[in-house]
């Protein structure tokens, strides 16, 4: 097992990733001005750097890995303290999260893995590290503010995570016998596909990147 920063047993968490220009589709046109591929993309890689920042600065996470169909298009994240893989595009979020799993037990059969989204630029480091507590060694899930989606996934240790995101997740992980996490963490709960969750989170508290990009761009608020 690993340990966290207070010395308690930590979780590698997998963070799966599109290419920026392809990903958060509902998000094109969020920004002020016309839309192009450039501006979508620089948007879509600062929700991912707040996100990574604030997981790799949570207690309670020991490893972080981007998993990407394309990770020549994450080089942007490569100066954070991530790894970034690449993955075969046909294998979809749920496979890239079980290939991800799989390169992480390669160095330990009975780590905790999690599986985190890359659009909560929100993300408070604390708020990660009191849900990893919460989960205490089940496999655990957190819904996404509206109860449907699903934000953070968390395997018992040694065990599988079982990824079942896309639609309704929220539903299918507690089908599968995952617990649903009850602490508030609206800042793990903010995810962020539409321009309205964009604002949601906004209101939380940008993390730097996400707020300063939104300043350069000039979106109406």
């Amino acid at each position: 097992m690993g340990f966290g920063h207070d010395g308690d047993v930590a979780v590698d968490l997998i963070v799966p990733m599109k290419p920026p220009a392809a990903g958060k589709s509902r998000l094109r046109g969020a920004l002020h001005g016309p839309w192009d591929e450039r501006r979508h993309a620089a948007l879509v890689l600062a929700l991912a750097r707040d996100t990574l920042l604030a997981a790799t600065a949570s207690a309670g996470v020991r490893r972080v890995l981007v998993v990407g169909s394309a990770p020549a298009t994450l080089d942007a994240l490569r100066d954070l303290d991530v790894e970034v893989v690449g993955e075969e595009a046909a294998l979809g979020l749920n496979g890239a999260l079980r290939a991800g799993e799989r390169l992480l037990r390669v160095s330990d059969r009975g780590a905790t893995i999690g599986a985190l989204q890359a659009d909560l630029p929100a993300l408070r480091a604390e708020e990660l590290a009191a849900a990893l507590a919460e989960a205490d060694d089940r496999r655990c899930f957190a819904a996404d503010r509206h109860g449907t989606g699903t934000t953070l996934l968390v395997s018992a240790p040694g065990q599988p995570l079982d990824p079942r995101f896309g639609r309704g997740s929220a539903r299918e992980h507690a089908e599968s016998g995952a617990v649903p996490l009850r602490l508030a963490a609206p800042t793990l709960r903010g995810d962020v596909d539409t321009p309205a969750d964009l604002e949601h989170a906004r209101l939380l508290g940008l993390g730097t990147h996400t707020a300063a990009l939104l300043e350069r761009e000039c979106v109406p608020h």
